[in-house]
Protein backbone atom coordinates (compact mmCIF):
# COMPACT_ATOMS: atom_id res chain seq x y z
CA UNK A 1 0.00 0.00 0.00
CA UNK A 2 1.46 3.76 -0.67
CA UNK A 3 2.07 5.83 1.54
CA UNK A 4 1.83 9.75 1.83
CA UNK A 5 4.16 11.65 4.50
CA UNK A 6 5.43 15.56 5.45
CA UNK A 7 9.23 15.51 4.99
CA UNK A 8 11.02 18.59 6.26
CA UNK A 9 13.60 19.39 2.99
CA UNK A 10 14.98 22.53 4.48
CA UNK A 11 15.27 24.62 7.52
CA UNK A 12 16.27 28.22 7.88
CA UNK A 13 15.28 31.64 9.87
CA UNK A 14 12.79 33.90 8.48
CA UNK A 15 12.51 37.69 9.26
CA UNK A 16 8.98 37.91 8.15
CA UNK A 17 8.03 35.07 11.07
CA UNK A 18 10.72 36.06 13.20
CA UNK A 19 12.28 32.47 13.91
CA UNK A 20 13.16 29.39 12.54
CA UNK A 21 10.74 27.53 10.02
CA UNK A 22 11.02 24.84 8.05
CA UNK A 23 10.17 24.16 4.41
CA UNK A 24 8.18 20.94 4.38
CA UNK A 25 7.41 18.46 0.73
CA UNK A 26 4.57 15.92 1.07
CA UNK A 27 6.19 12.74 -0.58
CA UNK A 28 3.96 9.38 -1.98
CA UNK A 29 5.69 6.34 -1.78
CA UNK A 30 4.78 3.73 -3.82
CA UNK A 31 3.78 0.20 -2.64
CA UNK A 32 6.65 -2.08 -2.08
CA UNK A 33 6.00 -4.17 -5.33
CA UNK A 34 5.67 -1.39 -7.53
CA UNK A 35 8.99 -0.17 -9.72
CA UNK A 36 7.78 3.23 -9.35
CA UNK A 37 9.52 6.61 -7.58
CA UNK A 38 8.57 8.59 -4.85
CA UNK A 39 6.69 11.79 -6.09
CA UNK A 40 6.78 15.32 -4.78
CA UNK A 41 3.02 16.55 -4.45
CA UNK A 42 3.13 19.78 -2.73
CA UNK A 43 5.09 22.10 -0.90
CA UNK A 44 4.81 24.23 2.36
CA UNK A 45 5.98 26.29 4.91
CA UNK A 46 6.04 25.10 8.53
CA UNK A 47 4.86 28.69 9.56
CA UNK A 48 2.52 29.60 6.66
CA UNK A 49 -0.59 29.38 8.97
CA UNK A 50 0.30 31.69 11.42
CA UNK A 51 1.89 34.25 8.80
CA UNK A 52 -1.16 34.41 6.99
CA UNK A 53 -3.03 35.83 9.95
CA UNK A 54 -0.22 38.83 9.81
CA UNK A 55 -1.37 42.40 8.88
CA UNK A 56 1.05 42.26 5.79
CA UNK A 57 1.81 39.51 3.04
CA UNK A 58 3.63 36.40 4.16
CA UNK A 59 6.11 34.47 1.66
CA UNK A 60 5.90 32.40 -1.52
CA UNK A 61 5.27 28.98 0.82
CA UNK A 62 2.23 30.51 2.61
CA UNK A 63 0.66 31.86 -0.81
CA UNK A 64 0.19 35.14 -0.01
CA UNK A 65 3.20 36.67 -1.60
CA UNK A 66 4.92 35.03 -4.92
CA UNK A 67 8.16 38.10 -4.40
CA UNK A 68 9.49 37.16 -1.17
CA UNK A 69 10.95 33.47 -0.11
CA UNK A 70 12.95 32.88 2.69
CA UNK A 71 14.09 29.53 1.36
CA UNK A 72 16.20 30.84 -1.23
Amino acid sequence: MSEIVWEVSKTCFCEHAGQEVSLEKEVAYPADFLPDRPRILAHRCSHGLTCNQFNRPACLWAGANPDYDPFR
